[in-house]
């Protein structure tokens, strides 16, 4: 039967010794082996069985707001499917949609962006995958900021790249900084990868910041990729894009975050105009075209009564902030800075706190409050951080608040 052999087993000793021969012959790339899952996965999972037997947990612990994708977005998706656009787009992604994405950055920020250097992408992930196999190749380094969101450094190791974690602390905004680039870059190097607002910290590179960060990668003949996905949410002074200063930079965004689009897996790369057909090419092999339906619904996201919609939300999230903050401080939480955007609060867990995932497991099983571990997001410090997601409502947080302050109390 093609070189197979079937074995048939029905006593129970013997079951045990096919099974474990048979897992001697599963092959597995050595790429996977640098791939962790994430561990928050593994709480949300204990926390769904916890609501399983009744239990009401309150969820701080994956990025995804309690708001649905607005309206208008959605019945530009329904009258696409019932107009039956569901055939291919081009790789680069619908030209209206590129369009209307190019007119976006004039009207927010001020920049001129062709809509030939922008590749709409399945979701911000495959913009990331797309710069960064562009630009890494074998053994070529990374940089990037620990803490960070992991499937940045994992995204690198897929590709056979070496993602530098640089430890970073509140005297950078845990921003990597021009400093800290020049001092870690080296002939290895290729390119670095920051993100503004960043996730978990919610911290934003200033302007001044960004420019010396792409002086440095231009110096060094290397790229600098921003990943601006909650540029959207940022809630004391409008933030500006890196596009503003460079049209050398990637630039990776998402309709994730600020346009509501989670589950429609839609994002965008905005790549130097020397970069656009290496970039397009890798599109086409490796997906094709980004989903037709969702690129239709996500024309109606830059349409006035949508972004009236996720103004009002982006006030409700800064109201959120504002009321977890000082909560959290009080609670014996050190916050050192105020996130700037995006809706997590990264926090150093109150004092004899060794081990995060210890600590966030405890908390979901003591008062059903799901929490990030900081193990997740590196290795600097993990051990005695969480990260809460403001992801829901303040009298959520503000329950969750108490019932973390009662579990501190009981084990004092």
């Amino acid at each position: 039967m093609g070189g197979f052999t079937v074995v048939a087993t029905f006593v129970g000793s013997g079951d045990d010794v096919l099974m474990g021969e048979r897992a001697d012959r599963v092959h597995r790339a050595a790429r996977l082996g640098g791939i962790a899952p994430f561990h928050v996965m593994d709480l949300l999972a204990k926390a769904q069985a916890l609501e399983g037997i009744g239990r009401p947990v309150i969820h701080l612990e994956i990025g995804e707001p309690d708001f649905a994708t607005p309206e208008p977005i959605v019945r530009a998706g329904q009258i696409a499917l019932a107009q039956g656009r569901t055939r291919y787009t081009p790789a680069a992604g619908l030209p209206a949609l590129r369009e209307a994405i190019s007119q976006f950055y004039l009207q927010r920020y001020g920049v001129r962006v062709p809509a030939a250097r922008i590749v709409v992408t399945p979701g911000a992930s495959g913009a990331l995958l797309l710069a960064l196999a562009t630009l890494t190749g074998s053994q070529q380094k990374v940089l990037l900021t620990d803490p960070g969101y992991p499937c940045n450094r994992h995204l690198i190791e897929f590709l056979d790249g070496v993602p530098v974690n640089v430890p970073v602390e509140a005297t950078t905004q845990f921003q990597l900084s021009a400093a800290l680039c020049s001092e870690h870059w080296d002939d290895a190097t290729v390119a670095a990868l920051v993100s503004t607002p960043s996730n978990p910290t919610g911290t934003v590179i200033s302007d001044d910041e960004m420019r010396a960060l792409i002086d440095v990668a231009r110096q060094r003949n290397g790229r600098l990729i921003v990943d601006e996905i909650y540029h959207g949410l940022v809630y004391d002074a409008p933030p500006q894009t890196a596009l503003a200063f460079s049209d050398d930079v990637f630039v990776v965004n998402s309709f994730s975050k600020y346009f509501g689009m989670t589950g429609w897996r839609l994002g965008w790369v905005v790549a130097p105009e020397a970069y656009v057909d290496d970039v397009e090419k890798l599109a086409q092999n490796v997906f094709l075209a980004p989903s037709t339906v969702a690129q239709h619904a996500a024309l109606a996201a830059f349409l006035p009564e949508t972004l009236d919609i996720l103004e009002r939300r982006r006030h409700a999230l800064a109201q959120r902030r504002d009321f977890l903050v000082p909560a959290l401080r009080e609670l014996g939480f050190a916050v050192p800075i105020t996130p700037s955007g995006a809706f997590y609060v990264y926090a150093s867990c109150p004092d004899g706190v060794v081990d995060s995932y210890r600590y966030a497991l405890n908390a979901l099983e003591q008062c059903a409050v799901a929490i990030a571990p900081g193990i997740d997001f590196g290795r600097h410090r993990a051990q005695t951080h969480v990260r809460f997601a403001y992801t829901t409502d303040i009298a959520r947080l503000t329950e969750a608040l108490e019932r973390l302050r009662a579990w501190h109390h009981r084990t004092a």
